[in-house]
Parts: structure tokens; sequence; C-alpha cells
């Protein structure tokens, strides 16, 4: 599945901007690094599954062409990209994000044409399902690794860094002491990075009878 590296998904979702929307949305983008609308995306940091998450501004005469052969596009819209990195699998993230913040997805998508709010989970589901293209390509330098896992490694590296530059000047007694030391402090920081277990049996049907489905159509 080109959406999935490892244990990650890449999410794209491109949206229509109504007319007139695009100075708005982005006045929200520089609201929402403000304290005054900061506090609504706050509830992002309490979900450890995400590995990066943005929106961007598409203003329709600006999409790139790939050579000048190529006829420009003629569009009706403005458009809108959110891109996530996460872990985990559609619906629990979907389910996450929605719950989390969903006064800072309602104010983000603000002006989106056919954006149902949040909340409800259903309509907000089927519009995020319904504007989510595909991706072609996705790679992950750290397959194996969720984003705890990466924020971890973080943490331990300083310590394990000046461990290693000064293992040459100290005894075997001393290596030993420090080397002990070293994994009593980060013992929450050396989890086993391997693949990830089955989300539910739910979720492995459904993934088996969509791929299915993309075989029958990679047959026709």
């Amino acid at each position: 599945m080109s959406n999935i590296a490892g244990k990650a998904y890449a999410m794209n979702v491109v949206t229509p901007l109504r007319r007139g929307q695009m100075v708005i949305t982005r006045l929200i983008h520089w609201l929402a690094g403000t304290w005054l609308f900061r506090s609504k995306l706050l509830g992002l940091q309490t979900l450890s599954l995400i590995h990066y998450a943005g929106w961007a501004v598409l203003p329709r005469n600006r999409w790139p062409r790939l050579d000048n052969e190529q006829p420009r596009e003629q569009l009706h819209y403005n458009y809108y990209l959110f891109f996530s990195n996460f872990n985990g699998s559609w619906e629990q993230y979907v389910d996450s994000f929605s719950s989390a913040i969903p006064a800072g997805l309602d104010l983000m998508w603000l002006g989106n044409v056919g954006y149902p709010k949040s909340v409800p989970r259903n309509p907000f589901h089927a519009y995020i399902e319904h504007n989510q293209i595909w991706t072609d390509h996705y790679y992950s330098a750290y397959p194996l690794a969720a984003s705890n896992d990466v924020k971890a490694a973080c943490r331990l590296m300083p310590d394990l860094l000046t461990l290693a530059d000064s293992a040459g000047r100290l005894s075997a007694e001393e290596f030993g002491r420090r080397y002990r030391g070293l994994l009593a402090s980060h013992q929450d920081d050396l989890g086993l990075v391997a693949e990830s277990p089955v989300v539910s049996l739910a979720h492995k049907a459904v993934a088996e009878r969509r791929r299915r489905e993309q075989d029958a159509e990679d047959a026709q």
C-alpha cells in the first residue's frame, strides 16, 4: 500500500476553498501562532501517534507545470492541503484528531467547500475520505519506528554519545558502572523497534478486503 511505509501512514487531503476564503485562511494561519488561537491546536501535542501535521494554501494560478508545453490548469477554486504522517490505522487517527482538537479543525477548515465540521464523526470521516489524495510514493528512513520510538531515540542519543566518547578513558569497572546507569535512567526509552501488531481482527479483515478489491482492479 503506497500510503504506508512501515509503521507510518501518509495522509494528503486536498479541499476546495470558497471564493474569497484564501485571505481569511491565511489570516487564520497567522492567528494560530498567537496566544489568541494557539490553544485551539494544543491538543495536537497530546497525540503521540503523529509524526507531523500541517496545512497549506494552494493558489489556483500557481499549480506546478512539468514543462512549458503542459497547459496551465484552469481551476475554479483555490485549494487547501492538509498533510500528515502518523502511526496506527486511518480510523484511529481521524477519530483521535476530531476528539483532541474539534474546535481547531473547524477553525482550520473554515470556509472549505462541503466541510461538515469535525463532530459528529461520520460526516467528518466521509469528508476526509472523499478528499484524500492517494500517496503514489512514500519513503520512511526508519520504517519500523513509531513517533514515540523516534522521540525515545532523541532522548537517549546525547547520553549514549557522551558515554561512547569517554569509553576509551574509562576503566572496565567505571565503564560498566556508567553503562548500567545509562540503562537504568533510559529504561523507558529502550523499546523494541519491530513490526506493529494487528490493530484488530476487524481492521485486518477490512485491510484484506481492500487488498482483494485492489487486486481485482489491477487485473482488469
